[in-house]
Order: structure tokens, then C-alpha cells, then sequence
């Protein structure tokens, strides 16, 4: 199954704006950190593959190198390669061989971008107690045609329909929020929403991103106030954390995952799963950017934070996908 097709780059670095003309953020060119391979073999990938899990002791290094050095659509059709050149399961034989994080960041690395999106957003929907940031992290910064994606993956793989799963899990107008996020409502001029929608929540789904920039700085200019602050004051709970990550996602979306990356290694324990998740799926999307914000916004770059953070193979491959210091 292919990966998506490549978005354009979303805005890289959208100002907070004092009033004035709507900053148009530049034309740029590829802004993840893993590019394709020049003239990457599958079956020379895959026997290198083989080579460090047989015998005895598993050579790491050799599978952080490939890895870490290969596209989303150079690694998925590897497994296709392996079964056909050995007659075994890659998945499997990855999963016996390594262990903790590092295999967790292996096997999401070996997922198609709607794959990884779906497998998360079941995690985050049947653990206990929701990861509710998790499924607007996903729902909100993803395009239509992602969405889409997603959610037939997700039916494939886990027999019901997404908007179901949420409906289960969630409530009120937080699930409101979210199953407009699913259906993928934010296709320009597509606007054949509920009646009992909520203002908000019409206008946040409903809208093409570039759109939703331009209302929110009218919204500014017109009140005096920023859109995060009115939904502070108009909502709490589940419902306000949620409308302000969109916002916020939508606004600029390296500043957003900066902000999640920050939370994920600040404090006490790391949270694993969202740095695998974010690393993993924003590599071939906008992790200059995102780099980029980190350093702007906490005054050192996301590589010194994750070698500081995490350790050994896991850290290594990490940094592969990080792609460099800033």
C-alpha cells in the first residue's frame, strides 16, 4: 500500500500577528530530515537485515544504519522482499530479536503512515482511560486525503468503523469535536454539518487550513483577543485542551509539535509513545521545522534533547530520524 502523497509543507513559521497584512509563510522544498536512499536495493536491504539477526547476538548498529538511512516507502515493501527471499515473517524475526523501546520504534518505522496513524489511535481509544491528546494530535494535523486513509485502514484492521470507536470512548462535545475531526469535514467549502454543532466547532472543521489562519486573525483583529483566550473562557475540561490543540495545530504546526516533543521528555519519565509517534511520522514531513521551532522555542535543539533524554539503540535510531543538531 503506498504511503500518502506528499502535502506541501504547512506553514513553516506563522508569526503571532500584531495586527497588519496575513503573513504568507514562503514556498519551501522538502522539509522532513529522511529522504528517499540514492539507489536502495530491497534485496541487498533485506539480506543486510538477515545478516544482523543471524547467528548469535543481534548486530543493532546494522539495522539502525539501514533503517535509519531509508524512506517510509524504501522500509514497507522490505517486508514483502524478506518473505520472498527467506520465506519468513520480518515483522516476527524484528520482534524476537529486540526488545523495549527500540523494538516499539522499529516496528512503527516499519508501517505505512495511515497504518501507524490507525494502530495509534486504536492504542489510544482501548487503553485505559483515553489518550485523548493523541487522537487530536492525529485528527488535527493530518490532511482529508490522510484522514480518509486512515479511516479505511482503520476499518480493515480493526473491523469498525473509527467514528464508532470514538463515539464508545469519548463524550459529549468533546466526541463532537472529534468525529467532525474524523469525517474529515475541513475539505474547502464542504459544509453539510449537524445542526447541533457547535459554533466552534463548525467553524474549526469545516474550514481548509489556510482559511481557518485567516479567520483567526480577523477574529483577533476584531476582538481584541486571540481565539485560544476566548476558549479559555468559554469552555474546560476535555472540550477547551482539545479546541486549543487544534488551534494551535492549525496555527503552526511544527510550534505544535515542538510543544508535544518538549512535553514528552520534560519532567519525570519519558513518554515513549509519543516520541516514537511524533519522530516517526513527521521525519518525512516537517521535522526541519519542527527542529527549528524546538530551538526558537526552548533555547536548545531536539537532538541534545533526545540524547539526553533516552539511551543506547533506541536513542540512535532516534537521532537518525531527528536527522542532525541544530
Amino acid at each position: 500500500m503506498p504511503g500518502y502523497p506528499k502535502a506541501p509543507s504547512p506553514n513553516p513559521s506563522m508569526p503571532s500577528y500584531g495586527g497588519g497584512a496575513m503573513p504568507v509563510a514562503p514556498a519551501r522544498g522538502f522539509r522532513g530530515s529522511i529522504k528517499d536512499f540514492p539507489g536502495a536495493d530491497p534485496l541487498k536491504d533485506v539480506e543486510v537485515l538477515r545478516k544482523a539477526m543471524k547467528g548469535f547476538g543481534t548486530d543493532e548498529q546494522a539495522i539502525i544504519d539501514l533503517l535509519g538511512s531509508r524512506s517510509n516507502k524504501q522500509r514497507v515493501p522490505l517486508l514483502r522482499t524478506f518473505k520472498t527471499a527467506y520465506g519468513k515473517d520480518l515483522i516476527k524475526d524484528l520482534h524476537s530479536e529486540l526488545s523495549g523501546d527500540f523494538r516499539k520504534l522499529v516496528m512503527a518505522m516499519l508501517k505505512t503512515p495511515a497504518e501507524l496513524d490507525a494502530y495509534e489511535l486504536n492504542s489510544a481509544i482501548k487503553g485505559a482511560g483515553t489518550d485523548e491528546a493523541c487522537l487530536i494530535e492525529i485528527l488535527s494535523s493530518r490532511s482529508n486525503a490522510e484522514i480518509k486513509e486512515i479511516t479505511s485502514v482503520y476499518k480493515r484492521e480493526y473491523k469498525k468503523s473509527l467514528e464508532d470507536a470514538i463515539s464508545g470512548d469519548t463524550s459529549g462535545h468533546f466526541r463532537r469535536l472529534l468525529i467532525s475531526l474524523a469525517q474529515a469535514l475541513y475539505a474547502a467549502g464542504e459544509n453539510k454539518l449537524g445542526t447541533d454543532e457547535s459554533k466552534f466547532n463548525a467553524i474549526l472543521c469545516a474550514r481548509s487550513k489556510p482559511h481557518l489562519r485567516a479567520v483567526f486573525h480577523e477574529y483577533q483583529q476584531m476582538c481584541g483577543r486571540d481565539i485560544e483566550k476566548s476558549i479559555g473562557r468559554e469552555m474546560s475540561g476535555d472540550l477547551e485542551s482539545g479546541m486549543l490543540a487544534v488551534v494551535k495545530c492549525i496555527k503552526n504546526t511544527p510550534a505544535y509539535f515542538a510543544e508535544r516533543l518538549y512535553k514528552a521528555m520534560k519532567g519525570a519519565g519519558t513518554k515513549d509513545k509519543t516520541l516514537i509517534r511524533i519522530m516517526v511520522s513527521r521525519s518525512e514531513v516537517d521535522m526541519l521545522d519542527i527542529r527549528q521551532e524546538y530551538m526558537k522555542n526552548y533555547g536548545k535543539s531536539l537532538y541534545t534533547h533526545i540524547s539526553g533524554d533516552t539511551s543506547g539503540d533506541y536513542k540512535k535510531l532516534l537521532l537518525k530520524l531527528c536527522g542532525g543538531s541544530d
